[in-house]
């Protein structure tokens, strides 16, 4: 049986669909420079990730506020002056129309 298969015969394909676990372990692909730096921030904001010794960083994803997490931790180690003034800025005009 495989791991995406119900125990139930009677059920259909979206019922299955439905029953994924929806936990996913992505590799982050950053300098290795700041992988640990990366690691331990996650580490404090509980997102639960691991350094393998290939140097790759793995990150497992809970939920849609994990993903957020995950992109601006990386963003703050890996981003240029530049590219954080910019962020800063949309987020002010985004701010302006609420």
């Amino acid at each position: 049986m495989s791991p995406l298969s119900s125990a139930n015969p009677g059920t259909s394909q979206m019922d299955d669909q439905l029953n994924i676990n929806v936990f996913e372990t992505h590799v982050v692909s950053v300098p290795r420079i700041d992988r640990w730096r990366i690691y331990y921030r996650l580490q404090e904001l509980m997102i639960p990730c691991w350094c393998l010794p290939d140097g790759s960083l793995r990150v497992k994803v809970q939920s849609g506020m994990g993903v957020l997490l995950l992109r601006s931790v990386v963003q703050q180690f890996v981003a240029s002056r530049q590219e954080m003034v910019n962020w800063l800025e949309r987020c002010w005009v985004a701010d302006r129309f609420e």
